[in-house]
Protein backbone atom coordinates (compact mmCIF):
# COMPACT_ATOMS: atom_id res chain seq x y z
CA UNK A 1 0.00 0.00 0.00
CA UNK A 2 1.55 3.52 -1.14
CA UNK A 3 0.54 7.08 0.36
CA UNK A 4 1.89 10.78 1.02
CA UNK A 5 4.43 8.93 3.00
CA UNK A 6 5.55 6.24 0.87
CA UNK A 7 4.32 7.75 -2.15
CA UNK A 8 1.26 7.12 -5.05
CA UNK A 9 1.86 5.59 -8.23
CA UNK A 10 0.06 7.29 -11.57
CA UNK A 11 -2.63 5.07 -13.08
CA UNK A 12 -1.71 2.54 -15.21
CA UNK A 13 -2.72 4.08 -17.99
CA UNK A 14 -1.67 7.71 -17.61
CA UNK A 15 1.82 6.13 -16.57
CA UNK A 16 1.72 4.67 -20.09
CA UNK A 17 0.68 7.74 -21.81
CA UNK A 18 3.59 9.31 -19.50
CA UNK A 19 6.27 6.73 -21.07
CA UNK A 20 5.29 7.30 -24.24
CA UNK A 21 5.87 10.93 -24.48
CA UNK A 22 10.10 10.09 -23.76
CA UNK A 23 12.60 9.01 -25.88
CA UNK A 24 14.30 5.59 -25.06
CA UNK A 25 12.97 4.75 -21.92
CA UNK A 26 13.44 0.80 -22.92
CA UNK A 27 16.27 1.05 -25.19
CA UNK A 28 18.38 2.81 -25.96
CA UNK A 29 19.63 4.51 -29.26
CA UNK A 30 20.88 1.62 -31.02
CA UNK A 31 17.45 -0.56 -30.29
CA UNK A 32 19.21 -2.46 -27.10
CA UNK A 33 17.11 -2.89 -24.59
CA UNK A 34 18.12 -0.96 -21.65
CA UNK A 35 16.92 0.76 -18.26
CA UNK A 36 18.55 4.37 -18.59
CA UNK A 37 18.60 5.01 -14.50
CA UNK A 38 21.26 7.87 -14.72
CA UNK A 39 19.32 10.60 -15.02
CA UNK A 40 20.94 12.98 -12.77
CA UNK A 41 23.76 13.50 -15.40
CA UNK A 42 21.65 13.98 -17.89
CA UNK A 43 17.65 13.11 -18.44
CA UNK A 44 15.59 11.21 -20.68
CA UNK A 45 14.67 13.40 -23.33
CA UNK A 46 10.34 14.72 -23.95
CA UNK A 47 9.89 13.63 -27.19
CA UNK A 48 7.65 17.33 -27.78
CA UNK A 49 10.72 19.26 -26.63
CA UNK A 50 12.98 18.27 -28.78
CA UNK A 51 10.54 18.16 -31.69
CA UNK A 52 9.79 21.99 -30.71
CA UNK A 53 13.27 22.59 -30.81
CA UNK A 54 13.69 21.01 -34.39
CA UNK A 55 10.79 22.38 -35.81
CA UNK A 56 12.10 25.99 -34.68
CA UNK A 57 15.80 25.40 -35.57
CA UNK A 58 14.55 25.73 -39.07
CA UNK A 59 13.24 29.40 -39.69
CA UNK A 60 15.75 31.46 -41.17
CA UNK A 61 14.23 34.46 -40.53
CA UNK A 62 15.96 37.12 -37.73
CA UNK A 63 13.40 37.29 -34.74
CA UNK A 64 14.70 41.14 -34.46
CA UNK A 65 12.15 42.13 -37.87
CA UNK A 66 9.10 44.06 -38.33
CA UNK A 67 7.60 40.69 -40.31
CA UNK A 68 4.85 37.63 -39.66
CA UNK A 69 7.50 35.03 -38.76
CA UNK A 70 9.99 37.59 -36.54
CA UNK A 71 6.68 38.59 -34.62
CA UNK A 72 5.79 35.36 -34.02
CA UNK A 73 9.36 34.03 -32.54
CA UNK A 74 9.28 37.00 -30.50
CA UNK A 75 5.94 35.73 -29.32
CA UNK A 76 7.91 32.21 -28.42
CA UNK A 77 10.06 33.85 -27.21
CA UNK A 78 7.61 36.14 -24.30
CA UNK A 79 6.24 32.69 -23.63
CA UNK A 80 9.09 30.85 -23.12
CA UNK A 81 10.59 33.94 -20.68
CA UNK A 82 7.30 33.49 -18.87
CA UNK A 83 7.23 29.90 -18.48
CA UNK A 84 11.08 30.09 -17.05
CA UNK A 85 10.45 32.84 -14.76
CA UNK A 86 6.19 32.84 -13.61
CA UNK A 87 5.46 28.89 -14.37
CA UNK A 88 8.77 26.98 -13.06
CA UNK A 89 10.24 29.39 -10.46
CA UNK A 90 7.37 30.83 -9.54
CA UNK A 91 8.85 34.49 -9.71
CA UNK A 92 6.51 37.67 -9.91
CA UNK A 93 9.49 40.10 -10.95
CA UNK A 94 13.18 39.78 -11.55
CA UNK A 95 14.90 38.73 -14.86
CA UNK A 96 16.18 35.65 -16.70
CA UNK A 97 19.99 35.23 -17.27
CA UNK A 98 20.42 32.99 -20.31
CA UNK A 99 23.58 31.14 -21.12
CA UNK A 100 24.60 27.98 -23.35
CA UNK A 101 25.16 26.04 -19.55
CA UNK A 102 23.66 26.07 -16.31
CA UNK A 103 27.17 26.33 -15.06
CA UNK A 104 28.02 29.35 -17.24
CA UNK A 105 24.68 30.69 -15.35
CA UNK A 106 26.02 30.12 -11.58
CA UNK A 107 29.07 31.74 -12.57
CA UNK A 108 27.60 35.13 -13.79
CA UNK A 109 24.82 35.46 -10.98
CA UNK A 110 28.05 34.61 -8.39
CA UNK A 111 30.64 36.85 -10.52
CA UNK A 112 28.17 39.80 -9.83
CA UNK A 113 26.95 39.69 -6.87
CA UNK A 114 30.55 38.95 -4.68
CA UNK A 115 32.26 41.56 -6.80
CA UNK A 116 29.69 44.46 -6.04
CA UNK A 117 28.11 43.85 -3.01
CA UNK A 118 30.23 45.24 0.36
CA UNK A 119 31.31 42.32 2.54
CA UNK A 120 34.38 40.53 4.04
CA UNK A 121 33.39 36.37 3.32
CA UNK A 122 31.39 34.45 1.12
CA UNK A 123 29.77 31.08 2.32
CA UNK A 124 28.82 27.84 0.78
CA UNK A 125 28.50 24.12 1.44
CA UNK A 126 31.04 20.85 0.86
CA UNK A 127 28.13 19.03 -1.31
CA UNK A 128 27.91 22.04 -4.37
CA UNK A 129 28.29 21.36 -7.72
CA UNK A 130 31.38 22.42 -8.87
CA UNK A 131 29.93 25.44 -11.02
CA UNK A 132 28.68 26.79 -7.39
CA UNK A 133 31.35 25.95 -5.17
CA UNK A 134 34.03 26.76 -7.70
CA UNK A 135 32.99 30.11 -8.64
CA UNK A 136 32.28 31.15 -4.77
CA UNK A 137 35.82 30.40 -4.42
CA UNK A 138 36.89 31.88 -7.82
CA UNK A 139 35.37 35.59 -7.14
CA UNK A 140 35.61 35.46 -3.15
CA UNK A 141 39.48 34.77 -3.76
CA UNK A 142 39.71 37.60 -6.97
CA UNK A 143 37.80 40.13 -4.02
CA UNK A 144 40.18 39.20 -0.95
CA UNK A 145 37.10 37.98 0.82
CA UNK A 146 37.15 34.75 3.03
CA UNK A 147 35.58 31.57 1.52
CA UNK A 148 33.55 29.56 4.49
CA UNK A 149 32.31 26.11 3.69
CA UNK A 150 29.39 24.17 5.66
CA UNK A 151 30.36 20.97 6.01
CA UNK A 152 27.68 17.76 5.32
CA UNK A 153 26.00 15.55 7.40
CA UNK A 154 27.57 12.11 6.43
CA UNK A 155 24.27 10.49 7.72
CA UNK A 156 21.70 12.45 5.20
CA UNK A 157 23.62 13.29 2.97
CA UNK A 158 22.60 17.06 2.78
CA UNK A 159 24.01 19.87 4.96
CA UNK A 160 21.95 20.91 8.26
CA UNK A 161 21.02 24.44 8.36
CA UNK A 162 22.40 24.59 11.92
CA UNK A 163 25.79 24.36 10.23
CA UNK A 164 25.32 26.82 7.57
CA UNK A 165 24.04 29.49 9.37
CA UNK A 166 27.25 29.00 11.58
CA UNK A 167 29.19 30.47 9.20
CA UNK A 168 27.42 33.72 8.66
CA UNK A 169 27.74 36.64 9.50
CA UNK A 170 26.68 40.39 9.46
CA UNK A 171 29.74 40.81 6.72
CA UNK A 172 28.50 37.91 4.72
CA UNK A 173 28.22 38.84 0.98
CA UNK A 174 26.87 35.48 -0.75
CA UNK A 175 25.46 32.47 0.97
CA UNK A 176 25.24 30.07 -2.02
CA UNK A 177 23.64 26.78 -1.18
CA UNK A 178 22.28 24.10 -3.14
CA UNK A 179 19.00 22.81 -3.31
CA UNK A 180 19.42 18.78 -3.65
CA UNK A 181 22.22 16.87 -3.01
CA UNK A 182 23.10 14.96 -6.80
CA UNK A 183 24.25 12.02 -4.79
CA UNK A 184 21.63 11.20 -2.00
CA UNK A 185 19.12 13.11 -3.43
CA UNK A 186 18.69 14.81 0.43
CA UNK A 187 16.44 18.38 -0.40
CA UNK A 188 18.27 21.31 1.35
CA UNK A 189 15.15 23.22 3.65
CA UNK A 190 15.97 26.37 1.75
CA UNK A 191 12.89 28.27 3.12
CA UNK A 192 14.38 27.81 6.46
CA UNK A 193 17.93 28.22 5.83
CA UNK A 194 17.25 31.73 4.06
CA UNK A 195 14.87 32.35 6.99
CA UNK A 196 17.68 31.85 9.87
CA UNK A 197 20.51 33.79 7.81
CA UNK A 198 18.44 36.69 6.89
CA UNK A 199 17.94 36.58 11.05
CA UNK A 200 21.60 37.65 11.28
CA UNK A 201 22.09 39.64 7.79
CA UNK A 202 18.47 40.79 6.81
CA UNK A 203 19.70 41.97 3.15
CA UNK A 204 21.96 38.85 3.00
CA UNK A 205 21.79 37.69 -0.43
CA UNK A 206 21.39 34.22 -1.28
CA UNK A 207 21.49 31.80 -4.66
CA UNK A 208 20.61 28.05 -4.38
CA UNK A 209 21.80 25.87 -7.61
CA UNK A 210 18.61 24.28 -8.33
CA UNK A 211 19.87 21.73 -11.26
CA UNK A 212 19.28 18.90 -9.16
CA UNK A 213 16.28 19.46 -7.71
CA UNK A 214 13.98 21.00 -10.92
CA UNK A 215 12.81 17.92 -13.10
CA UNK A 216 11.97 16.48 -8.79
CA UNK A 217 10.17 19.35 -7.00
CA UNK A 218 8.23 22.37 -7.31
CA UNK A 219 10.71 26.02 -7.34
CA UNK A 220 9.44 29.14 -6.08
CA UNK A 221 11.48 31.50 -5.55
CA UNK A 222 8.73 34.23 -3.88
CA UNK A 223 7.93 31.61 -1.03
CA UNK A 224 11.96 30.94 -0.28
CA UNK A 225 13.00 34.49 -1.14
CA UNK A 226 16.44 33.55 -2.65
CA UNK A 227 17.63 35.80 -5.14
CA UNK A 228 18.83 33.29 -7.75
CA UNK A 229 18.78 30.07 -8.94
CA UNK A 230 19.63 27.83 -11.83
CA UNK A 231 18.16 24.79 -13.89
CA UNK A 232 19.59 22.75 -16.85
CA UNK A 233 16.62 22.03 -19.09
CA UNK A 234 18.53 18.76 -20.13
CA UNK A 235 18.24 17.27 -17.04
CA UNK A 236 14.60 17.87 -16.52
CA UNK A 237 13.26 16.59 -19.83
CA UNK A 238 14.26 19.18 -21.95
CA UNK A 239 17.41 19.98 -24.80
CA UNK A 240 20.95 20.65 -24.36
CA UNK A 241 22.81 23.49 -25.36
CA UNK A 242 20.79 25.91 -23.12
CA UNK A 243 21.14 26.95 -19.10
CA UNK A 244 18.71 28.93 -17.51
CA UNK A 245 18.83 31.39 -13.99
CA UNK A 246 16.22 33.44 -12.44
CA UNK A 247 17.60 36.89 -10.48
CA UNK A 248 15.71 39.57 -8.15
CA UNK A 249 15.41 42.96 -9.33
CA UNK A 250 18.56 43.78 -6.60
CA UNK A 251 20.50 41.36 -8.61
CA UNK A 252 19.61 42.15 -12.14
CA UNK A 253 20.30 46.17 -11.61
CA UNK A 254 24.05 45.00 -10.16
CA UNK A 255 26.84 45.72 -13.08
CA UNK A 256 27.18 42.76 -15.48
CA UNK A 257 27.88 42.32 -18.83
CA UNK A 258 25.43 44.04 -21.23
CA UNK A 259 25.32 45.86 -24.00
CA UNK A 260 25.16 49.70 -23.08
CA UNK A 261 21.99 50.53 -24.19
CA UNK A 262 20.03 48.04 -22.85
CA UNK A 263 18.33 48.39 -19.90
CA UNK A 264 20.33 48.35 -16.61
CA UNK A 265 18.50 44.57 -15.79
CA UNK A 266 18.94 43.32 -19.01
CA UNK A 267 21.24 40.54 -19.06
CA UNK A 268 20.54 39.06 -22.20
CA UNK A 269 23.72 39.14 -24.95
CA UNK A 270 22.91 39.01 -28.36
CA UNK A 271 19.78 37.52 -30.76
CA UNK A 272 17.69 34.83 -28.46
CA UNK A 273 17.61 31.12 -29.34
CA UNK A 274 13.82 30.80 -29.71
CA UNK A 275 14.18 27.41 -30.44
CA UNK A 276 15.05 26.42 -27.16
CA UNK A 277 12.69 28.94 -25.30
CA UNK A 278 10.08 26.66 -27.62
CA UNK A 279 11.91 23.38 -25.99
CA UNK A 280 11.35 24.55 -22.31
CA UNK A 281 7.49 25.60 -23.22
CA UNK A 282 6.78 22.25 -24.72
CA UNK A 283 8.66 20.85 -20.90
CA UNK A 284 6.02 23.03 -19.35
CA UNK A 285 2.86 22.01 -21.46
CA UNK A 286 4.00 18.55 -20.38
CA UNK A 287 3.99 18.95 -16.57
CA UNK A 288 0.76 21.50 -17.27
CA UNK A 289 -1.02 18.09 -18.51
CA UNK A 290 0.12 15.96 -16.19
CA UNK A 291 -1.37 18.77 -13.50
CA UNK A 292 -5.18 18.29 -16.04
CA UNK A 293 -5.48 15.00 -14.50
CA UNK A 294 -5.32 16.53 -10.61
CA UNK A 295 -6.91 19.15 -11.03
CA UNK A 296 -9.59 21.42 -12.84
CA UNK A 297 -7.33 24.92 -12.37
CA UNK A 298 -6.55 26.60 -15.46
CA UNK A 299 -3.59 29.02 -14.36
CA UNK A 300 -1.02 27.58 -15.68
CA UNK A 301 1.51 27.99 -12.76
CA UNK A 302 -0.94 26.04 -10.69
CA UNK A 303 -0.97 23.52 -13.22
CA UNK A 304 2.67 23.02 -12.90
CA UNK A 305 2.78 22.90 -9.40
CA UNK A 306 0.19 20.00 -9.36
CA UNK A 307 2.12 18.53 -11.64
CA UNK A 308 5.45 18.45 -10.08
CA UNK A 309 3.96 17.62 -7.21
CA UNK A 310 2.33 14.03 -8.76
CA UNK A 311 5.36 13.52 -10.32
CA UNK A 312 6.85 13.49 -6.95
CA UNK A 313 4.80 11.61 -4.99
CA UNK A 314 5.14 9.43 -8.07
CA UNK A 315 9.05 9.17 -8.13
CA UNK A 316 8.62 8.90 -3.92
CA UNK A 317 6.44 5.42 -5.07
CA UNK A 318 9.31 4.39 -7.12
CA UNK A 319 12.22 5.03 -4.11
CA UNK A 320 9.97 3.60 -1.65
CA UNK A 321 10.04 0.06 -3.82
CA UNK A 322 13.52 0.72 -5.36
CA UNK A 323 14.55 0.28 -1.07
CA UNK A 324 12.11 -1.87 -0.04
CA UNK A 325 10.85 -3.77 -3.14
CA UNK A 326 8.27 -7.10 -2.48
CA UNK A 327 7.39 -10.26 -1.10
CA UNK A 328 8.42 -11.33 -4.25
CA UNK A 329 11.41 -9.05 -5.28
CA UNK A 330 14.12 -7.68 -2.15
CA UNK A 331 14.51 -4.19 -2.53
CA UNK A 332 18.11 -2.65 -1.77
CA UNK A 333 18.06 -2.44 1.81
CA UNK A 334 16.95 -6.30 2.00
CA UNK A 335 19.80 -7.91 -0.49
CA UNK A 336 22.74 -9.02 1.73
CA UNK A 337 25.91 -7.68 -0.51
CA UNK A 338 24.48 -4.78 -1.30
CA UNK A 339 24.58 -1.23 1.41
CA UNK A 340 22.54 1.74 1.17
CA UNK A 341 24.55 4.80 1.50
CA UNK A 342 23.22 8.25 3.10
CA UNK A 343 19.62 6.33 3.18
CA UNK A 344 16.95 7.87 5.06
CA UNK A 345 13.78 6.65 6.00
CA UNK A 346 11.56 9.91 5.55
CA UNK A 347 11.30 9.57 2.09
CA UNK A 348 9.27 13.23 1.36
CA UNK A 349 13.07 15.08 2.05
CA UNK A 350 14.68 13.41 -0.72
CA UNK A 351 14.13 13.22 -4.98
CA UNK A 352 14.94 10.28 -6.76
CA UNK A 353 18.16 8.82 -6.14
CA UNK A 354 19.87 6.43 -4.36
CA UNK A 355 23.20 6.04 -3.84
CA UNK A 356 25.28 2.16 -3.05
CA UNK A 357 28.15 0.25 -2.87
CA UNK A 358 28.54 -3.44 -3.53
CA UNK A 359 30.42 -5.86 -1.23
CA UNK A 360 33.38 -7.15 -3.19
CA UNK A 361 32.96 -5.18 -6.13
CA UNK A 362 34.84 -1.29 -7.01
CA UNK A 363 32.07 1.49 -8.21
CA UNK A 364 33.54 1.75 -11.47
CA UNK A 365 33.64 -1.98 -12.41
CA UNK A 366 30.15 -1.97 -10.40
CA UNK A 367 28.85 0.56 -12.96
CA UNK A 368 30.52 -1.65 -15.85
CA UNK A 369 28.67 -4.98 -14.86
CA UNK A 370 25.79 -3.00 -14.73
CA UNK A 371 26.24 -1.96 -18.44
CA UNK A 372 26.59 -5.89 -19.84
CA UNK A 373 23.40 -6.68 -18.13
CA UNK A 374 21.51 -3.58 -19.88
CA UNK A 375 21.71 -1.33 -17.18
CA UNK A 376 23.24 2.42 -17.17
CA UNK A 377 23.78 3.92 -13.90
CA UNK A 378 26.97 5.64 -12.93
CA UNK A 379 29.84 6.12 -10.05
CA UNK A 380 30.61 9.22 -8.25
CA UNK A 381 33.96 8.54 -6.84
CA UNK A 382 36.98 10.87 -5.38
CA UNK A 383 39.34 10.36 -8.19
CA UNK A 384 36.61 12.60 -10.48
CA UNK A 385 37.82 15.66 -10.13
CA UNK A 386 33.68 16.96 -10.09
CA UNK A 387 33.29 14.26 -7.23
CA UNK A 388 36.12 14.09 -5.14
CA UNK A 389 35.72 17.05 -3.02
CA UNK A 390 31.31 15.90 -2.85
CA UNK A 391 31.80 12.42 -1.35
CA UNK A 392 34.72 12.70 0.89
CA UNK A 393 32.82 15.19 2.25
CA UNK A 394 30.24 12.61 3.01
CA UNK A 395 32.65 10.55 4.20
CA UNK A 396 32.71 7.95 1.36
CA UNK A 397 35.34 7.41 -0.99
CA UNK A 398 32.50 6.59 -3.92
CA UNK A 399 29.26 5.74 -4.47
CA UNK A 400 27.02 3.87 -7.34
CA UNK A 401 24.17 6.44 -8.32
CA UNK A 402 21.09 4.81 -8.75
CA UNK A 403 18.44 7.69 -10.58
CA UNK A 404 15.74 6.49 -12.84
CA UNK A 405 12.73 9.07 -13.16
CA UNK A 406 8.89 9.49 -13.15
CA UNK A 407 8.72 7.84 -16.42
CA UNK A 408 9.79 4.53 -14.98
CA UNK A 409 7.21 2.25 -13.18
CA UNK A 410 7.18 -0.54 -10.89
CA UNK A 411 8.05 -2.99 -13.35
CA UNK A 412 11.49 -1.28 -14.08
CA UNK A 413 12.23 -1.25 -10.11
CA UNK A 414 11.56 -4.53 -10.13
CA UNK A 415 14.09 -5.81 -12.93
CA UNK A 416 16.42 -3.15 -11.69
CA UNK A 417 16.13 -5.09 -8.21
CA UNK A 418 16.40 -9.02 -9.74
CA UNK A 419 19.19 -7.47 -11.64
CA UNK A 420 21.42 -6.35 -9.14
CA UNK A 421 20.37 -9.62 -7.02
CA UNK A 422 22.49 -11.37 -9.78
CA UNK A 423 25.14 -9.02 -10.01
CA UNK A 424 25.36 -9.71 -5.98
CA UNK A 425 25.51 -13.47 -6.40
CA UNK A 426 27.61 -13.80 -9.40
CA UNK A 427 30.55 -11.52 -7.59
CA UNK A 428 30.15 -13.71 -4.57
CA UNK A 429 30.86 -16.94 -6.57
CA UNK A 430 33.57 -15.02 -7.86
CA UNK A 431 31.82 -14.82 -11.52
CA UNK A 432 31.93 -11.84 -14.28
CA UNK A 433 30.42 -12.55 -17.47
CA UNK A 434 32.26 -11.49 -20.39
Amino acid sequence: MYNEKTGIFFEANLQKEIKEKFYYVDEDYLGNKRLFFENSGGSLRLKSAVEAKAQFEKIPDCPDRNNETSKMLKQVKENGIRDILQVICGAKSGALVTELTASQVMFQITQAIIENVPGTNVVTTSIEHPSAFDSAKYYAEKTGKEFRVAMANPNTGGVDTEEIIRHIDENTSLLSVISASNISGNILDIEEIVREARKIKPDLYIISDAVQHMPHGVLDVEKSQLDGVNFAPYKGFGVRGCGYGYISDRVAKLPHHKLEAKPENEWELGSFTHANFAAISAVVDYVCWIGEQFTDSKDRRQLYVVGMENIHLQERALLYRLLEGTKEVPGLRHINGVNVLLDSEELKDRDLISAISIEGIGYTEAVAEYGKRGVTVFERINTSIYSKRIVESLGLTGAVRISPLHCHDANDIDEFLKITAQLVEDIAKQVVFV
